[in-house]
């Protein structure tokens, strides 16, 4: 029987860990990864064991061997108590905003959330009674003056999406809870590898695996770990859903954790090299990167991250849309599309302006988030130079 790897991996690094946490050979015959393991029936050898659910697994949607193995891994790359998965990022992310208010809760949330997550606390929240107040990102423990009595959580993310603004999380988190309130945050943009999250002081910690943690854009899964003190309502919250994903997804979600210290190091590195680059350029107004020196909320990156992924923003100086749809159309090695995390590069334009509520979004001129993917740098930077010829040309 071959060898199960060490439990106590704490004294390895991050790398290490990825390879051996949620793996047991010895426990699958020797086979190096945990298997699929697909079914809804689980039979019980015994009218007493059936009677006292005795056994591990009882049916489907309350886990299998393949799920474990990713909660137990993610777990410990998180720091958390326990972790439930969800089909989907916007999934993950109600499930945790569910396990933690009510009909009649108040609920703030960063004025640069995922605009998805907005769409659920403007439509599901409200409708079942939950009062949703949004707040500027840079607010910082000034965060205590929006409470109220009925205060009962916040939502962070940092950096926002899309337009990039740090959040002082610690400071918020201190402040929540010294009110008795939960911290639920989506940690997409970092991972647990950049960006600790528990030992930040959240308390209900998400993650879009379709991003970095699949690696490939060709999985859908969410996932959501707690501390000790919320991890079982997070439980009780999942189990009333059973919103679980496939296993096939599942078992993709941990062949990509294997490699995700290593994919997530080149793409910090690259998008950094190329936020600068981009900001060096004429055609470019600012850079959104917290990566960089002069970004405002640089101090805070450095204090709070170990590193940074390859999403950032770029305001451009203003130009015609004729000459912007110039510039977008032609390039050859950026895709258009609305995800982010595998290989390839992308850009998308975007506008929060319509749905801002809490501040404003006045950029100056068009606002493009790029993801710098694993493709050759100069081969990168060649398209954009040659989109930026077919922008000036236009204009």
């Amino acid at each position: 029987m071959s060898k199960s790897p060490p439990r106590d991996r704490g004294r390895f690094g991050a790398d290490t860990r990825l390879v051996l946490a949620g793996r047991d050979p010895g426990a699958q015959h020797g086979f190096v990864n945990t298997p699929i393991y697909r079914g809804s029936t689980v039979l019980y050898p015994t009218y007493d064991d059936i009677k006292h659910r005795r056994g591990r697994y009882n049916y489907g949607t309350s886990g299998t061997p393949t799920m474990d193995a990713l909660c137990e891994a993610w777990s410990e790359i998180a720091g958390a108590a326990g972790t439930v998965l969800a089909p989907s990022g916007l999934s993950a992310l109600t499930l945790a905003l569910m396990t933690c208010v009510s009909a009649g809760d108040h609920l703030l949330v960063t004025d640069s959330a995922y605009r998805p997550t907005r769409i659920f606390c403007d439509g599901v929240l409200k409708r079942y009674g939950v009062e949703v107040e949004y707040f500027d990102p840079v607010i910082g423990a000034g965060i205590a003056g929006l409470m109220h009595e009925n205060t009962r959580a916040v939502l962070v993310e940092a950096p926002g999406s899309q337009t990039f603004e740090m959040q002082d999380v610690p400071a918020i988190a201190e402040a929540m809870h010294a009110r008795g309130g939960t911290v639920v945050m989506d940690n997409t943009w970092a991972t647990p590898l950049l960006f600790p999250p528990h030992e930040r002081g959240v308390d209900l910690a998400v993650e879009a695996g379709t991003k970095y943690l699949s690696g490939g854009s060709d999985l859908l899964l969410g996932l959501v770990s707690a501390n000790a003190e919320h991890y079982p309502a997070l439980k009780r919250t999942y189990e009333h859903f059973a919103n679980c994903p496939g296993p096939e997804d599942i078992f993709l979600g941990l062949r990509g954790l294997r490699t995700m210290g290593l994919r997530l190091r080149e793409h910090g590195a690259r998008g950094l090299a190329m936020a600068a680059w981009l900001q060096s350029r004429p055609e470019v107004l600012r850079v959104l990167h917290p990566g960089l020196p002069d970004d405002p909320g640089h101090a805070i990156w450095k204090r709070d991250f170990s590193g940074a992924s390859g999403l950032f923003g770029v305001i451009l100086k203003p130009v015609s849309e004729e000459a912007l749809a110039a510039f977008l159309d032609g390039l050859e090695l950026f895709g258009m599309g609305f995800s982010w995390g595998g290989f390839e590069s992308l850009v998308i334009p975007f506008d929060p302006t319509v749905y801002r509520t809490a501040t404003r979004w006045q950029p100056g001129g068009p606002a493009l988030r790029f993801h710098i993917g694993l493709e050759d740098p100069e081969d990168l930077k060649a398209d954009l130079e040659a989109g930026f010829a077919r922008m000036a040309a236009v204009a």
